[in-house]
């Protein structure tokens, strides 16, 4: 069975990877996930997400995988940034979003750890390079 890593596009090239993260906001502090040491880019931090399925819209997607990696539910509200960054598996494109949490409380299933951090703070965390951007700009912002 062919994944996304595996895809080529028709003049052979890696196909590009769609996928979406969630900056997830309550109380002015946004939610950071580190990912774990089975994974690729593992002890990177990143914002929770993953794949955009090919029947899905970028928002749809979102709501999947925070319900599958967190077990909770959040209110996507505005995009961030779309970021664009060559692994050695692949070419991703994240779009990130900020989000609210409206049901639930964050639960590690995929993640090494979980933190809310003040905007401020977040760029002192060691980000997997297709998350920088949106890191930037959000720790820049004020949050509600």
């Amino acid at each position: 069975m062919q994944t996304d890593l595996d895809m080529k596009n028709t003049a052979g090239h890696a196909a590009i990877i769609r996928v979406v993260g969630a900056a997830i906001v309550q109380n002015g502090r946004v939610l950071c996930a580190q990912r774990g040491p089975d994974k690729s880019l593992a002890g990177l931090w990143e914002f929770p997400g993953g794949k955009i399925e090919a029947h899905e819209t970028p928002r749809q997607a979102l709501h999947r995988e925070i319900e599958e990696e967190l077990r909770c539910e959040v209110e996507v509200a505005e995009e961030v940034c779309t970021s664009t960054y060559q692994y050695d598996f692949g070419t991703v494109e994240l779009t990130t979003f900020i989000c609210h949490l409206i049901n639930g409380t964050p639960h590690l299933t995929e993640h090494h750890a979980i933190r809310w951090m003040p905007p401020t703070e977040m760029p002192s965390l060691n980000w997997a390079p297709a998350d920088v951007e949106a890191a930037g700009i959000i720790s820049a912002k004020t949050l509600p």
